[in-house]
């Protein structure tokens, strides 16, 4: 028979006696009788005196106290795999640990034997479960004949309480459950009742803990549907909604213990503020382009509405082969829950110059829109902005445009990767498109531009990853010399080709060379897991430009190399090294820096 101390008692005589001197256990066996390999493995894994041997735990009183809760530990693996009568022997130094006084503990521990007998395994025999609603569908694991593993029953039980709260029912739960276990033959007959309780609407949404947001600000930005019936799902993403702000460190949406005499729920919402204000700073390298030095401020809640405000600061192309020093001064703003709950206002504004081998500019850039989300996975945002742009352009950059916009920018995302910074599965894909009106120096037009990205997963573990992306790009409308240089295509570097210089591929024009209205791409990477924190990855990529969207004259070049990726807290940290393997713009090997995955 299994037994089940009091391990309470066991820790209150260790601390008791906590003076006595102390000496760790050397010796530690585990014996499993039985033939279900699987569950020799869980009851290994489960163990706490394997890690407490592992982990070099050294005070007697400790591990005999350990020993004495490892009959329950074991016992619920043994339920869970749909054993019910087994028998779990823990001996130190030849004693019964349940059979030792927690009074009296061993001063010295030398030698634990661990002795498991699974028994026989047992079926359901009569699985009953409701009343469940019905699109309630259980799962067929919970039948008659089944293996009556606990984490069946537990499953079935949730599905069923869940159906019910989908429709409404807030309060259901089992209140009546009948476990029965046949010896023999064998056979778990379980009984559970369900009682679903009223069907509720949502009441009011409490907030608490917040310090500096407006409470009213919390209840519209959660947009808990008031007055609607009751849906788990709503709950969860009105949860969802504040915890994107990013105002907040931790949000826990609760439902009140009782309904309201009218019917309906109130909703608890506990916040914990993040910090006001956050500064960070970025590093990034080029072999080509040079070394990169960004910083940023930013405040999580400008006005107590959890307004987000931040400015940011760069200075590129330290060090370049090739073009001079840029500079880039930016501030953004964002403003959640503007309309709707899930509508959040932004506005962007920065100034910045960019020198390169074929232009020099300076231009200036303001925009305001709207992002909406309709789900986890879809985004789509409007808005309208104005850019002023001088270039100087042209054989030894002598010819000076000046450029004057106004812009439609349109973008949608659809982003079902299981995750952002290192994602091994699903697919991300993201359109944009931007009608201009050309008000001095350039034509009225459109760009367009696509990024479509997919990831697969194989081998032990997901230990192999394949990744590809394509892009493509082009600018209708306007003519090549009369569209502003920061809407032109380019290819080569970290964001197209890796092995190519940045910006190295572009088109040639009455012998002056620029940006092309065409642009497309292609990346592969085959990421392989070397360690739980360290990846190689080998790559291959292909870029092209035109002269028009896609016509008039046109080149194209790629790379490949290989790097190296080591997780950390806030993404992988990137290595990579190409060199050009097509094309006439190569240099030789190419080196970048950065943090996240290239794609």
């Amino acid at each position: 028979m299994s037994k089940t101390p009091n391990a309470t008692s066991a820790a209150l005589a260790a601390f008791l006696l906590y003076g006595i001197p102390a000496q760790a256990f050397d010796v530690f066996d585990i014996t499993f009788q039985g033939e279900d390999s699987a569950l020799e493995t869980a009851l290994r894994r489960a163990s706490l005196l394997r890690a407490a041997h592992d982990e070099g735990v050294e005070d007697p009183f400790e591990v005999f106290a350990i020993a004495r809760a490892e009959y329950g530990q074991l016992i619920g693996t043994f339920y869970e795999a749909g054993f019910y009568a087994p028998q779990i022997s823990v001996r130190i130094d030849g004693r019964e640990a349940a059979d030792i006084s927690p009074l009296n503990p061993p001063a010295t521990i030398g030698r634990i034997e661990l002795v498991l007998t699974e028994g026989p395994a047992f079926v359901f025999g009569q699985a009953q479960l409701g009343p469940l609603t019905r699109d309630t569908e259980l799962s067929d694991d919970f039948a008659s004949g089944q293996p009556a593993r606990s984490t069946v029953i537990r499953d079935a039980t949730t599905d069923a309480v869940d159906g019910w709260r989908e429709l409404g029912h807030a309060k259901a739960e089992p209140t009546d459950q009948q476990i029965t276990a046949r010896h023999p033959p064998g056979a778990l007959d379980v009984a559970v009742q369900i009682t679903p309780g009223p069907r509720l609407r949502f009441g009011q949404l409490r907030p608490d803990g917040q310090r500096r947001t407006r409470p009213a600000r919390i209840v519209k930005i959660a947009g808990l549907p008031t007055g609607e019936v009751f849906s788990p799902r709503d709950v969860q993403r009105a949860a969802e909604r504040l915890r994107r702000t990013g105002t907040f460190a931790s949000v826990a949406l609760r439902e009140a213990e009782d309904p309201n005499p009218d019917g309906t729920l109130d909703i608890d919402a506990s916040v914990v503020e993040a910090p006001l204000r956050r500064i960070g700073a970025g590093v990034e390298y080029d072999t080509e382009a040079g070394g990169k030095l960004s910083a940023f401020w930013l405040h999580r809640n400008l006005f107590g509405g959890a307004e987000r405000f931040r400015a940011e600061g760069m200075v590129g192309g330290l060090g370049a082969r090739s073009g001079k020093l840029d500079y880039r001064l930016g501030v953004e703003f964002s403003r959640p829950a503007t309309f709707t709950p899930d509508t959040t206002l932004n506005i962007e504004a920065y100034a910045e110059t960019e020198r390169e081998s074929d232009f020099e500019a300076r231009r200036a850039r303001l925009d305001i829109g709207l992002v909406h989300r309709f789900s986890d996975e879809l985004t789509f945002g409007a808005g309208v902005g104005a850019l002023l742009e001088r270039a100087n352009v042209g054989a030894d950059l002598q010819t000076q445009r000046d450029y004057r916009l106004l812009l439609l920018p349109l973008d949608a995302t659809w982003d079902r990767r299981d995750s952002e910074r290192a994602p091994t599965r699903g697919f991300y894909a993201r359109g944009e498109a931007m009608p201009f009106l050309g008000l001095r120096g350039t034509d009225s037009g459109a760009r367009v531009y696509a990024d479509l990205r997919g990831y697969r997963a194989f081998g032990q573990d997901d230990g192999i990853v394949l990744a590809g992306r394509a892009q493509a790009g082009a600018v209708f409308g306007a003519d090549l010399d009369r569209t502003p240089r920061d809407l032109l295509f380019y290819s080569g570097g970290g964001g197209s080709v890796r092995g190519q210089p940045f910006r190295s591929l572009g088109v040639t024009r009455d012998d002056v060379r620029s940006g092309g209205q065409g642009f497309a791409a292609l990346s592969a990477e085959v990421r392989v897991r070397a360690t739980d924190t360290i990846g190689v990855v080998g790559f291959a990529d292909a870029g092209y430009v035109s002269e028009g969207a896609f016509s008039g004259s046109s080149d194209w070049h790629a790379g490949a190399g290989i790097g190296l990726r080591y997780d950390t807290v806030v993404g992988p940290i990137r290595v990579d090294v190409g060199y050009p393997v097509a094309g006439d713009t190569g240099r030789g090997f190419q080196l970048y820096l950065g943090i996240g995955q290239a794609f």
